[in-house]
């Protein structure tokens, strides 16, 4: 048996950072290579990333927290058990959760391992 990806805590600064290191480029989400620059189409924000992410719960970004139940043909009685439910059903397949903390609201993604281990975030 495989051995799952933790999750993974960010501050909000780490989590800025993070964002400023990366750019998409033919729908490739890479890292910025040292001093190279980089037009600003391929700038990555949260609505960028949010586009790679296999589901979130974000207040800056709408994951479509139903939507995404619903396309896991799942149902919950409230926000808190879908999320709950979404979590369970990618975490058994292997993602991960990343968690920004600092926020005012909860601040959660979820990416497969893969690409936080090309994007440097998992060993």
């Amino acid at each position: 048996m495989t051995d799952l990806p933790a999750d993974l805590t960010l501050t909000l600064p780490e989590w800025d950072a993070f964002l400023a290191r990366l750019y998409e480029r033919d729908d490739r989400l890479d890292l910025r290579a040292g001093d190279a620059t980089y037009p600003e189409s391929e700038t990555v924000d949260a609505y960028v990333l949010s586009g790679h992410a296999e589901a979130l719960q974000s207040a800056e970004v709408d994951g479509d927290l139903w939507g995404t139940l619903e396309d896991i043909e799942e149902e919950a009685g409230s926000e808190a058990q879908a999320w709950a439910k979404i979590c369970a059903f990618y975490r058994d397949r292997g993602c991960v959760l990343l968690r920004v903390t600092g926020t005012e609201e909860p601040e959660e993604w979820i990416f497969s391992a893969a690409l936080l281990r090309r994007l440097g975030l998992l060993d």
